[in-house]
């Protein structure tokens, strides 16, 4: 309701000076309040005026307040307040409730102001308040989303919110206790770098990005400044690591700082982690070390597009070789003390032996986390496992891998519109070099169809996607050339 809006603030043209003045956000609303006779009574009449909805209903507004008389409060006296509709000296204004306890001599209806400043006011509450109706539009109105790593807020500010960055930063650093940093992309992410880093701005606070976060029970340290890092995609890390099985082999070619390698290998999966970023992989091996999955995390820095055959080759080697992860039980099955020596038994009851988890010969999943170019990698699927149907159905149980490529396409026009999932599914077909791929049911992978998920809106006609599907047999067994040959 607009008692409880903040003030108009009417910012300054552009090119002027455009400060916060967080005092120009004090506001006094004019109230009734109930005044309590008995204070014993206080959550009885509490309850009967909620009921007759006497009672205000304002977000972060408490119902019980001290009495506005001075001595009054010294002495312990408390007020309910009431509905802004309900006025002190107009009983017509009065719900039966309050008449019936006036009468009875239990409540008093007293005015109460109650003062409201810029502590109040939500984020939104005071950009609605500061910026100015020309520079807002139906779409985005303002900003309100942000990317968070640690204690950095990152925002993407479109160029009629440029004037106003300062104070959007200002406020953004107010309205939320765990950013200490706010900066600005200034370019877009891969105009600069081919890491998927960029240029920023410092808009409020120190110019430090070195952050900590944590994400899916881990616990990730980077300079955020060199590395690529979402926090919006952290349900889509959760849902790709929910679908590996522990024990199995997931390649994935561009991990970054490991949100989908770190999580999967705490899992107990085994987890060839790439990233072409020589940033990203110092950090991934030293998440992996802080989160003590080092066993089964193996980090890479190498070309994509090379490492997916390499993947293949380096994993059925070593297990060929018979390695494998130990796990040595819980810290406190580790603690624990031997029993005591018994004389009259033969000997003590020894420790448990450590676990033994012997590494595939092959990769269960492929995970492809670079949307605005994944598709591109998908001709290095060819060759695969050449020469090597035997570990396959149908003379295993074993199956072809599952690739997991993000990429961007179109936003669907409505519910039904399922044009953007069909140009995926073409895409993933010209990559892969076959025909007649389907689009297949989401939540379900086929043999023959590619399931085409959507992960997040990143602009008005721009979405994010995955592409969900199994390396089809004449992709995987195709014969290598000669180069590749040779690099295997």
């Amino acid at each position: 309701m607009s008692l409880f809006r903040p003030p108009l603030m009417r910012a300054a043209a552009v090119g002027e000076a455009i400060v916060l003045d967080r005092s120009r956000f004090a506001k006094t609303v004019n109230l009734a309040a109930a005044a309590v006779a008995d204070k014993k009574q206080i959550s009885g009449w509490r309850r009967k005026l909620q009921q007759d909805r006497s009672l205000i209903s304002a977000e972060r507004i408490p119902a019980v307040v001290s009495h506005p008389e001075p001595a009054l409060a010294s002495q312990g006296a408390k007020c309910l307040l009431l509905d802004p509709k309900i006025r002190p000296a107009a009983p017509e204004t009065w719900t039966p409730s309050l008449s019936a306890g006036v009468q009875a001599a239990e409540l008093g209806i007293v005015p109460y102001d109650l003062q409201l400043n810029y502590d109040y006011w939500l984020y939104e509450d005071v950009m609605r308040s500061i910026l100015p109706a020309e520079v807002r539009d139906e779409n985005d109105g303002f900003p309100v989303g942000f990317n968070q790593a640690g204690h950095v807020a990152h925002l993407n500010l479109r160029e009629s919110f440029l004037p106003y960055r300062k104070i959007i930063a200002e406020v953004l650093l107010d309205k939320n206790a765990s950013v200490r940093t706010v900066i600005n992309k200034v370019a877009d992410v891969g105009t600069e770098s081919e890491f998927r880093t960029f240029a920023y701005e410092v808009l409020a606070g120190p110019d430090d990005l070195n952050v900590e976060t944590r994400e899916n029970d881990c616990v990730f340290r980077f300079d955020y400044s060199k590395v690529y890092w979402n926090s919006k995609l952290e349900s889509e890390h959760r849902r790709l690591v929910n679908l590996f099985t522990p024990g199995e082999v997931v390649c994935d070619v561009m991990a970054g700082i490991g949100p989908f390698a770190v999580p999967a290998g705490k899992k107990g999966v085994f987890v060839w982690a790439n990233d072409y970023n020589p940033e990203s992989y110092r950090y991934l091996a030293e998440n992996a070390k802080r989160n003590k999955v080092s066993q089964f995390v193996r980090p890479f820095n190498e070309d994509g597009r090379t490492f997916i055959r390499r993947a293949a080759d380096l994993v059925y080697e070593a297990s060929a070789r018979g390695e494998y992860a130990l796990a040595e039980g819980s810290r406190k099955d580790r603690r624990r003390k031997p029993p005591p020596h018994d004389h009259n038994t033969k000997s003590a009851t020894p420790p448990p032996e450590p676990q033994r988890t012997p590494l595939p010969p092959t990769i269960s999943h492929f995970v492809m986390n670079l949307p605005a170019s994944s598709l591109s990698f998908l001709p290095s699927f060819r060759g695969l496992y050449f020469g090597r149907e035997a570990l396959f159905a149908p003379h295993t149980a074993t199956k072809l891998p599952l690739v997991h490529a993000h990429c961007f396409a179109g936003k669907p026009e409505n519910d039904s519109d399922e044009a953007p999932f069909r140009d995926v599914v073409e895409r993933v077909a010209r990559g892969l070099g076959v025909e007649g791929l389907l689009l297949g049911k989401e939540g379900e992978v086929e043999e023959g169809a590619v399931e085409v998920r959507e992960v997040r809106n990143v602009a008005p006609n721009k979405t994010m996607y995955c592409a969900s599907f199994r390396v089809p047999a004449e992709v995987a067994f195709a014969p290598r050339t000669a180069e590749e040959a040779g690099g295997s």
